[in-house]
This record gives structure tokens, sequence and C-alpha cells, in this order.
């Protein structure tokens, strides 16, 4: 028999992605080769509180925080030359030009990356991204879907729609944690 998927909105699929982005957050922080029991609870916990409205996702604010400690560095690649800034939603797909949309990114990311969808780019690198730019990802599709009235939107009913990001390429699974990173590290 097949398991039913944990969502079925857009809403329920933003959760879903936030929690297992908290269970990987958890996984690497804590040094982890693979997950376990107590990053499971997490995920699980996380869901049930963000579903049921106990919990918030953190605020775009506290990104802002980690953005000014990070200083200037590519957010993808950890580059320090040539940088420039990069919409996350482009501009081009109807991404807005305001400081919670914008990150660094050295002009070899921006150049790749260009319109593309940031977890499209990310799918075609072959490569995840470090956890706290899929976290600012995750928060603007968050928001951008509350303040559309899109968020009780059926997933097979939005992916027909045009919107600054691709609904069909938020993460819901994430790869082993000692293959994931935090933030990009200056190279």
């Amino acid at each position: 028999m097949a398991r039913a998927k944990k969502y079925q909105t857009v809403k329920e699929l933003i959760f879903w992605s936030y929690a297992n982005l908290a269970m990987a957050h958890t996984a690497v922080e804590r040094k982890q080769e693979k997950y376990n029991t107590f990053n499971y609870v997490i995920r699980a916990k996380l869901f049930k509180g963000l579903k049921d409205e106990t919990m918030n996702m953190r605020t775009i604010f506290d990104d802002e925080k980690i953005k000014l400690q990070t200083g200037q560095i590519c957010n993808y690649c950890g580059s320090c030359k040539k940088l420039t800034l990069d919409h996350i939603f482009a501009q081009k797909s109807g991404g807005k030009d305001d400081a919670e949309n914008l990150i660094f990114a050295c002009t070899s990311c921006n150049s790749s990356k260009g319109k593309k969808d940031l977890m499209e780019w990310m799918s075609y690198r072959g490569e995840f991204l470090p956890l706290m730019i899929i976290r600012r990802y995750l928060k603007l599709v968050f928001k951008f879907c509350s303040d559309n009235g899109l968020l009780q939107t059926q997933i097979e009913e939005i992916t027909e729609m045009k919107l600054p990001f691709k609904v069909e390429y938020i993460p819901t699974k994430y790869p082993k944690p000692n293959e994931l990173k935090l933030n990009a590290e200056a190279k």
C-alpha cells in the first residue's frame, strides 16, 4: 500500500520542505553522518506545529542578520571575487528588487543561474545549495503565496501558474547531512 503524501496544498508542501530543512540543519550542526530518530522527531514536530499554527517559520529578519554576518562572499560557492547582487527570485520572473530578495553572488554563479528558479538551478547543477539559502528561498515562496492568496492552492493547480518560483522544484528530500553545508564557505 502506497503511503499518502504529507502535502496536498502549497502551504503543506512549503511546511514539509521547511521541516525537512530543519531536520537537515540539526544534523549538519551536530556533524552527523546520517539522520537518526532525533532528527525525524524534529521534522515531525515542526511539520505538525506549522500545520496547526502552534509554530511559525522564522522571519526573514533572522536571515538578514546572517547575511550581514556572513559578509561579502558568493552565497552559492563562497568566492570573494567579482561579486554582484543576485535576485533569488529573478526579476524577469516577477521577483522584487528589494533586500529580502537580494544576496551576494559571484559573476560566474549569477550568470549560470540567470533567470532560472533557484531550486531549478540547484537541480541543474546537481549540487545542494547551502541550507541557509534554501531556508531564505522557502520563506520568500511562503511570503509570495501568502501575499497572493495561494497557500491553500492545490499543488497541481499552481504548477500551471506563472510565478517567480517553480513549485515542482521545492525540495521535499534532503541529502545525507555530511553532503550538506549551512552556509557558503569563503574561498
